[in-house]
C-alpha cells in the first residue's frame, strides 16, 4: 500500500483542494510586493473567492511548501525601506480570470517527500490552472482541458 503525502513541517497538511469542487470562483484577489515604485511581476499570494463566501489563500510557504488554507484577504502595508504589499482586487491579473464564474470541476496535488504539498491544480469547464511553489515563489499557469 502507497504511504501517505509527506504534509509542510512548518504548515501541516493545509486544506484537501478536493473541498474546493463544486464550487464557483467568482473573484480573485492577490498581494503584489511593490519596491521603489516597482510592482513585482508575480503576485505573493492569492486569494480564491468563492459563491460560499469563502476565502481561499494561495502562498508558498516559508519551506517552499504551497500553503492552502481558508483565510480572508488582510489590508496591505507599509514595511518602510523594504518596500509595501498590496492587496487588491485582480480579476483580471492572474490566471484565473478566465475562470471567474466557473465552477471547479476537479483538484489534483503534487508532492515533494520533505517538502510536503508543492503544485494544486484547479479545473475548470474552460481549462485548468496550476499554482506551484516554486524555489519559494508563487507561479500560477493556466492549462487547456
Amino acid at each position: 500500500m502507497p504511504s501517505p503525502p509527506a504534509h509542510c513541517r512548518a504548515h501541516g497538511a493545509g486544506l484537501d483542494p478536493a473541498s474546493l469542487i463544486g464550487r464557483r470562483l467568482t473573484g480573485v484577489v492577490a498581494a503584489w510586493h511593490v519596491y521603489e515604485e516597482r510592482l513585482d511581476p508575480l503576485p505573493v499570494e492569492v486569494w480564491l473567492l468563492d459563491d460560499l463566501g469563502g476565502a481561499i489563500r494561495v502562498a508558498s510557504g516559508t519551506d517552499w511548501c504551497l500553503e492552502l488554507e481558508p483565510s480572508a484577504p488582510y489590508e496591505g502595508y507599509d514595511m518602510g525601506d523594504w518596500g509595501r504589499f498590496e492587496v487588491t482586487a485582480a480579476d483580471d491579473a492572474t490566471p484565473f480570470a478566465r475562470h471567474l464564474g466557473e465552477t471547479v470541476l476537479g483538484a489534483r496535488e503534487e508532492y515533494e517527500r520533505l517538502t510536503g504539498r508543492i503544485a494544486v491544480e484547479l479545473d475548470f469547464a474552460s481549462g485548468t490552472v496550476r499554482c506551484a511553489s516554486e524555489d519559494g515563489v508563487l507561479h500560477l499557469r493556466t492549462g487547456e482541458r
